[in-house]
């Protein structure tokens, strides 16, 4: 977080030309704000013609921020994680799929959603498996959360080309239900 010596660091790396640029050290527990400001004056010292690597960040908050701030890829285990234990990321917010309530609920799990899973899968034969622990459940969830990401950042890259990425931030954000307090995933 000292901004100092992310100077030198990215002055030091620059130097050596490398192919891409990492940016590290944001993903363990401080507050977003704080990991958008250090990309804020950190994204402007690494080259905008290579690689710009966002370490350990997957939220759908911090892949769209970081996709405005300049951040051209990113990793993380929480779509996977999440989705192991019955958590989905929908075009309105996160839903647990293992809830009681969607017991009977018999569409799929975002009915804006075109994956495998939301087109063939209900809510409830999905809550079912993994009440079951059966791993196709896991599956199915799993899917659901890469094609969701994989789409919100194609809806991203579409925004940034048409000018209007803090629009599509503020309209996703607003649908998925995130705000300043939340975890955004």
């Amino acid at each position: 977080m000292y901004e100092d010596l992310r100077k030198q660091s990215a002055a030091e790396l620059t130097s050596m030309n490398f192919p891409g640029y990492a940016i590290g050290g944001l993903s363990v527990g401080e507050p977003k704000p704080l990991m958008f400001e250090v990309l804020d004056y950190t994204v402007p010292l690494l080259p905008a013609d290579k690689p710009r690597y966002l370490m350990g960040v997957g939220s759908p908050d911090a892949l769209v921020e970081g996709a405005i701030r300049g951040i051209d890829m990113f990793d993380c285990v929480l779509p996977t994680r999440i989705a192991r234990n019955g958590t989905v990321m929908t075009s309105s917010g996160r839903m647990i799929a293992r809830n009681a309530k969607y017991a009977d609920d018999f569409g799929p799990l975002d009915p804006e959603c075109s994956c495998y899973t939301c087109r063939n899968y209900s809510r409830a034969y999905i809550r079912h498996l993994l009440k079951a622990d059966e791993t196709f459940g896991i599956r199915l969830t799993t899917y659901h959360n890469l094609h969701f990401l994989l789409e919100l950042m194609r809806n991203v890259r579409q925004a940034i080309r048409e000018d209007r990425s803090l629009d599509y931030r503020d309209e996703f954000f607003a649908r998925y239900g995130i705000d300043e307090n939340s975890k955004g995933f």
